[in-house]
């Protein structure tokens, strides 16, 4: 493989090419009219145009991506995440084109795209799931006293979803029909499927993903876990690995569970299971994401791997270098997602230039990101800026190099997350480990943060006047005791 053309955008397109570098491989970066002078545009080897900035014209334009992979006699294409890279028809039409697609094959990402299908898979296996029904909604009648049977709460969740769309809580039988209406149209709205299906509803769940890798030659190991419960609008915001809460027999069981749904569709490339776990650590399948997930910088810091580089070897037929036995946790590590987000203002996308951007430095800091100082951020993708991350020889040692991170990074002309990181990073829940997926609900409110940044101008305020009393000290003229010049005379 000498030339790959990666996919996508922004941070992690950057990312990724620096992994390709690295192995001695030329890169082709593809852009929008609004990204013609972003990074990732820079630093490839080559760069092409895909058109307009919305992302149907560009970045979603899979035929457009094949025809300059021909063009510029391509041999691979790596997707990211996010845009296309979960898109079996593009995968499917990638490999037709005699082109070798850095990730799972169409016939695994189709089955683990579905909720639904992905269940079916992987039943045989023994792996738990939450209780509720596997297969679409059709009969509501039907639906209503398996519900009743499953006990209310239940959730609603679209088969094709994430993000949170396409889910309703139901706390009671009189709002099944409404809820699971909307549900339905959120569901074929946002993705042009309206399959749902029902799941008891967790109360205090907590969000547990395993990485795993799997070669061509069926060779699957785990990489550990990842925490991923602090969210906001059903979408992460800070990650960290390991678990605080898994004990080393729960964590070899969540990973053979993971290893299992691998191999259940011969899956090869990097993937991440995903597991719901109770207040009594009781864990669920909830389904699998097909591609290089956004926080796998966290894995990388635990394990001393590269995701990227391994995702490529596989893919050039490469069996795995290391077994799983061969495979330790060193440390812990942590990430916080700056996106340019108002925290103030419900999480609302903050548009603006990048007037100030100076980001941290130091042992353990890590800064993924897309951007520069006086570029602005486009209203067309998603407003993530960075992922922030560190790592430390223990989780206190990680989170203490995280708030001095934020407190060096120095963003200016939009809002963002840091704050919030800021107030994640000090609260007694997260500090003990003590918290689930409701933290944001349970524990944040736009007034703590305010109190903060009042509380910091005032300590601000008095360190200033401190400072402008000791330099008057300091130039205050001295009395003069000294004798007159005629007694000296005298």
């Amino acid at each position: 493989m000498k030339k790959i053309l990666v996919a996508n955008r922004g941070e992690i397109a950057l990312r990724i090419m620096r992994t390709i570098r690295k192995m001695g491989i030329r890169s082709v970066a593809v852009f929008s009219e609004a990204d013609r002078n972003s990074p990732h545009v820079l630093f490839a080897d080559e760069a092409v145009c895909l058109g307009a900035a919305p992302s149907s014209q560009s970045y979603l334009n899979g035929d457009k991506i094949i025809t300059f992979c021909k063009k510029l006699k391509v041999d691979g294409i790596h997707p990211g995440y996010g845009f296309l890279s979960e898109n079996a028809d593009f995968c499917q039409k990638v490999q037709d084109a005699g082109i070798v697609f850095i990730g799972p094959d169409p016939a695994a990402m189709r089955i683990m795209g579905s909720k639904l299908a992905a269940k079916d898979c992987v039943k045989k296996y023994n792996i738990p799931m939450v209780p509720g029904i596997d297969t679409a909604i059709e009969d509501i009648t039907l639906a209503k006293r398996r519900a009743a049977e499953i006990g209310y709460p239940i959730l609603i969740k679209a088969s094709a979803g994430g993000g949170g769309k396409g889910m309703r809580i139901v706390e009671k039988e009189s709002d099944f029909e409404e809820q699971m209406q909307r549900a339905v149209s959120e569901a074929r709205s946002s993705f042009g499927d309206g399959a749902v299906f029902i799941e008891k509803y967790v109360g205090s769940p907590r969000h547990i993903e395993i990485q795993v890798l799997a070669d061509k030659q069926g060779n699957v190991v785990h990489l550990f876990e990842r925490e991923c419960s602090i969210q906001r609008r059903h979408q992460k915001v800070v990650e960290e690995a390991p678990s605080s809460i898994l004990t080393p027999e729960l964590r070899a069981s969540m990973g053979a569970a993971a290893v299992m749904v691998a191999k259940s569709c011969n899956y090869t490339s990097t993937g991440t299971v995903e597991f719901l776990m109770d207040e009594k650590q009781n864990f669920y399948f909830l389904e699998m994401n097909t591609r290089l997930q956004v926080e796998h910088p966290v894995t990388e810091m635990i394990t001393g791997l590269d995701l990227v580089e391994e995702q490529i070897k596989i893919a050039r037929g490469e069996p795995l270098g290391f077994t799983q036995d061969d495979l330790s946790i060193n440390g812990h590590a942590l990430e916080l997602r700056v996106y340019a987000e108002d925290p103030l203002n419900d999480f609302l996308p903050s548009i603006g230039t990048l007037t100030k951007y100076i980001k941290p430095t130091g042992d353990g800091i890590r800064v993924d990101d897309g951007y520069e100082e006086g570029m602005t951020i486009p209203i067309y993708y998603d407003p993530m800026i960075a992922k922030l991350v560190t790592h430390g020889n223990n989780r206190t040692e990680a989170i203490q190099k995280m708030k001095q991170a934020i407190k060096e990074y120095t963003i200016e002309g939009v809002s963002t997350t840091l704050p919030f990181g800021s107030f994640v990073f000090e609260e007694e829940a997260f500090v003990t480990g003590n918290f689930d997926t409701h933290f944001v609900k349970n524990f944040y409110t736009p007034e703590k943060i305010k109190a903060t940044q009042q509380s910091n101008a005032a300590i601000a305020a008095m360190v200033a006047l401190k400072y402008w009393m000791e330099q008057q000290a300091i130039t205050q003229p001295v009395e003069n005791k000294s004798t007159s010049w005629k007694r000296r005379l005298a």
